[in-house]
């Protein structure tokens, strides 16, 4: 039988760390788009890059603690 007090798994802080994780990158690659644009001069060029690297830099921080979280 599993042991119910193990700490391998997800809870649900973790979960809603998850979470966080993944929207706090895309909003820190937005307004870092934003920021860039707004000192260069193209307006949706660094947004849209900000936006797709922090997709990129969530989902790998997601997949990382996943499965460091779910290693036996």
């Amino acid at each position: 039988m599993a042991d119910e007090n193990s700490d391998n798994g997800l809870r649900g802080r973790d979960l809603v760390g998850l979470g966080g994780l993944l929207s706090g990158a895309v909003v820190v690659g937005l307004v870092i788009g934003l920021l860039v644009d707004d000192q260069a001069g193209t307006s949706p060029t660094f947004t849209l890059v900000g936006i797709g690297v922090g997709i990129l830099a969530g989902i790998t921080a997601f997949w990382v603690r996943v499965r460091s979280a779910l290693r036996p």
